[in-house]
């Protein structure tokens, strides 16, 4: 049985990228722990590491050039399952544009 929403971490195991999937299902199932259904992590090849909602691409290494940084994948994530809700310092780092300048 599938829980939704449903997000997937699939990482390569070439690149020894597990440690770093699993951190990120941590901290995403510690911020979503009500929103989240499953979590779930997936072994991939090829230097892999890319991150669905429910089937939905959030986030690819290949596509973006680079790991996601966890406040902007969180902003995602919530923007999906939570929209509107509030990520306390998280959303106050990424807002520091003209406002603070």
């Amino acid at each position: 049985m599938t829980r939704t929403p449903r997000l997937e971490i699939e990482y390569c195991t070439q690149c020894r990228w597990l440690l770093r999937a699993a951190w990120t299902a941590q901290e995403l199932l510690t911020t979503f722990q009500k929103e989240l259904g499953e979590v779930a992590l997936a072994p991939g090849t090829g230097g892999v590491f890319e991150i669905r909602l429910d089937g939905e691409l959030l986030w690819s290494r290949k596509e973006q050039g680079g790991f996601p940084e966890l406040p902007e994948l969180k902003r995602l994530v919530r923007d999906r399952v939570a929209p509107g809700r509030s990520l306390g310092h998280t959303d106050r780092a990424g807002s520091a544009t003209t406002e603070d300048n």
